[in-house]
């Protein structure tokens, strides 16, 4: 048989009061602790105040429960990796936060100030303008510097941003939680490698104006080779946004073919509306054999009108149900139709934006580089005007889908403070409505992300309408409402296969309250991404 366990009192026995009323009195009285760290208690509460003999006191237990009565606590340490993780966290952030208040400076630079370099460099060139063509040459180093320091700090940030994910991947293995990191994983480590060429382009355009201003003789070698590299870059960034654009599309097509959820669901929809009537019929029949019992008289009357009354409070029941059910379906499928528009939207305006801002802008750059390169082999140095103005056409592009996407961020921003309870989660209290001009200024804090906004409120409702019946609030979802939910997760590259789970696995997933927040910011991601 096995030893029984014995629960620990709550109540002290008279002993152990006794003695730590013994204790207390000791420390009025001057007597020594009994335990040494006790005993540098009134050196630490001279030197610091009570709140760090608490702490002390907190930490004298601790070491008591360890070690037994009587040991001394020891300094505990945290490990090296968890130190060197979380310095590495603290650069990681660091460098983040200084990349993205260097962004708004860039964007200046590759929107405005490059174009315009080009601009004076061609009218220089065409003048024999020495003196404009040293300034050009001179704002050209700046501008290319201030790119330089952007991009450098960017790779090192996606490159660990990258190697993060990476581990993270590795350490959930299956699931949302490793899709998520793995996917990020690769999409930072794309945007390493794309920044690293981009620095290399950046450093060859420093390199260029500098023997203009120079006035060295391989003027012309390093203008056709910063050419080069510029188009290079480009047409890299280009492909890139290419694909972006190409998986966009096929989600988007695979969102829309799951049909329109008034269609799909008019029959499901019609079965539960027959079944309400079915059960309204029923509570009817049973109050009116319950009214036929009231009239009659004879023995057993009572027993019966008893029945009777049983029958009708059940027929109500089912008929309430089957109406609350009716209810939540429709529901149901008006959650759905909006969720499926939005992802379709999401999808869409990432179209727009990597045709116009990717596709279009950096192969547009692209060509100017390819001409500067061409026109610094043929005719000695970028003189003509073809350059500038595929630069400049080029950058206006970038810059206006950069100004869409700022424009849109600071709303999100704004509105997320300003009406905090438009996209609060259901059941949470929503915090308090910031004034106009707090909300303004958050809106300009660039380097922040939105946390509640739509986006993160239709992640919740599409895992609402696929979660299992353990979830809170989708337990009256009806299974083919369910199985809908299901389809839009695999539309939006969130099914089995991608989590690398058999479709037991993958909706058992779905069932679990712990993955909830790893399911919610899944969703999040895939709304967002093509």
């Amino acid at each position: 048989m096995s030893t029984p366990v014995h629960l620990t009192p709550t109540r002290r026995p008279a002993a152990v009061l006794a003695s730590a009323r013994q204790r207390r009195e000791g420390s009025r009285t001057g007597s020594p602790y009994r335990n040494p760290a006790e005993h540098a208690l009134l050196g630490i509460q001279a030197g610091a105040g009570n709140r760090a003999a608490t702490a002390a006191v907190q930490r004298a237990r601790a070491g008591e429960q360890a070690g037994g009565q009587g040991s001394a606590p020891q300094n505990s340490t945290a490990p090296a990796g968890a130190q060197k993780k979380n310095y590495r966290d603290r650069i990681a952030g660091l460098l983040d936060r200084f990349k993205k208040n260097l962004d708004p400076i860039d964007t200046f630079i590759k929107g405005v100030q490059t174009p315009a370099n080009a601009g004076f460099t061609q009218q220089a060139a065409a003048a024999a303008n020495e003196g404009l063509k040293h300034s050009a040459a001179a704002s050209g180093t700046s501008a290319a510097s201030g790119n330089l320091l952007t991009e450098a700090t960017g790779t090192v940030v996606s490159g660990m941003d990258a190697y993060k994910n990476m581990k993270d991947a590795r350490k959930h293995e299956t699931g949302a939680g490793h899709h998520t990191a793995g996917k990020k994983a690769k999409v930072k480590g794309t945007d390493a490698v794309v920044g690293a060429a981009g620095s290399g382009a950046y450093s060859a355009a420093i390199a260029k104006e500098v023997t203009k201003i120079q006035k060295a003789a391989d003027a012309a070698v390093a203008s056709e080779a910063s050419g080069i590299a510029s188009a290079s870059v480009a047409a890299l960034k280009s492909v890139r946004s290419v694909f972006r654009v190409g998986g966009a599309a096929r989600k988007y097509r695979k969102v829309k073919e799951l049909g329109d959820p008034h269609l799909v669901h008019a029959e499901s929809l019609a079965r539960l509306n027959e079944s309400r009537e079915h059960a309204n019929w029923a509570a009817a029949e049973a109050f009116v054999a319950l009214d036929a019992y009231w009239k009659q008289d004879g023995e057993g009357r009572l027993e019966l009108i008893g029945e009777a009354v049983d029958a009708a409070w059940e027929a109500m029941g089912e008929a309430r149900d089957a109406a609350e059910t009716l209810q939540r379906a429709e529901r149901d499928v008006e959650k759905l139709n909006t969720v499926q528009g939005y992802a379709k939207k999401k999808q869409l305006t990432k179209i727009g934006k990597e045709t116009v801002g990717g596709a279009l802008g950096e192969s547009t750059k692209a060509a100017a580089g390819v001409v500067t390169a061409v026109a610094a082999g043929t005719a000695g140095l970028a003189s003509n005007p073809v350059g500038w103005g595929l630069a400049g056409a080029g950058a206006g592009l970038v810059l206006g889908v950069t100004l869409y996407k700022a424009l849109r961020a600071a709303t999100k921003r704004y509105e997320e403070v300003r009406r905090p309870e438009v996209w609060v989660p259901q059941g949470e209290t929503p915090a308090e409505a910031a004034s106009r001009s707090e909300s303004l200024k958050h809106a300009l804090k660039f380097w922040k992300k939105v946390s509640k906004g739509e986006r993160q409120a239709m992640a919740r409702e599409i895992y609402a309408l696929a979660a299992g019946p353990h979830i809170p609030g989708s337990g009256g979802t009806t299974q083919e409402m369910r199985q809908s939910g299901m389809a839009l997760l695999i539309a939006l590259k969130a099914g089995p296969a991608d989590h690398k789970l058999d479709e037991d696995a993958w909706v058992a997933s779905l069932d679990d309250p712990a993955k909830t927040e790893a399911w919610i910011k899944e969703i999040a991601e895939q709304l967002a991404s093509g």
